[in-house]
């Protein structure tokens, strides 16, 4: 008899809820439910007989792809739903009228180009460390960004314990009491861009993502979206 199982997080990803990455979060959270059984990592469904939920909610296989792009405002988290109230990336994106969640993250203080999508696996694939997707900020700091520290940035930075990867770094405008520094990194720690500039003693006043991918935030007002056009499609993809 042929078995029609498969990872829970997969499934989860192939029905628009999240990426891998995050439903592998939910599942250790807690917050999914498999015929009203918590589930873990390492559960196998049968996505035609099984009873999934998500916080409560059922899941449901999502028969449209979309992708778009934001222009995330500083004040909003890069989450689904937030336990604290805060408001969310997927407030913006309500009139979409199909589900979305964010790829990858920008932090709440941050603002710029964000990606969101109800397809899991175009979300893995731009969100997975060994793609090595570019993604390009323009970061205002203030204290003095000498050549020194540049380097620095460049070379790598010790955090948490382990060294960031080689980025782009370079310097594109100074004024008196503030320089703007352009970075390309191909990573996405946690806070990873203001945690490199406190290591070298730089304050983060600003920061904004600009590109992903070769495709650019360009022109679109803050807080609002677009569909990503096949030419943007072919670059992520």
């Amino acid at each position: 008899m042929k078995d029609n199982k498969i990872r829970l997080q997969k499934h989860l990803a192939e029905c628009g809820i999240a990426s891998r990455r995050k439903a592998e979060e939910l599942i250790e959270m807690g917050k999914v439910k498999v015929n009203g059984h918590v589930a873990t990592i390492g559960t196998k469904v049968d996505p035609k007989r099984d009873k999934i939920t998500v916080r409560g909610k059922n899941v449901v296989a999502n028969t449209t792809k979309m992708y778009i792009m934001l222009h995330k405002p500083r004040g909003f988290v890069t989450t689904a739903s937030d336990e604290k109230g805060r408001k969310c990336v997927t407030d913006l994106v309500k009139d979409a009228d199909v589900r979305l969640f964010p790829v990858g993250r920008l932090d709440m203080n941050s603002e710029g180009l964000l990606l969101m999508t109800n397809d899991g696996e175009f979300a893995n694939k731009l969100t997975h460390p060994s793609y090595h997707v570019n993604k390009t900020y323009r970061v205002t700091v203030k204290g003095d960004a000498n050549d020194e520290k540049i380097i620095q940035l460049k070379e790598g930075i010790m955090l948490d314990g382990e060294k960031t990867l080689p980025c782009d770094c370079f310097e594109a405008e100074r004024k008196p009491d503030r320089t703007v520094l352009i970075f390309v990194i191909q990573e996405g720690r946690n806070r990873q861009i203001r945690r490199m500039c406190e290591a070298v003693k730089l304050e983060v006043l600003r920061l904004k993502r600009t590109e992903i991918a070769g495709v650019k935030l360009g022109m679109l007002p803050r807080g609002s979206w677009r569909p990503q056009n096949e030419k943007e499609m072919r670059r992520l993809t």
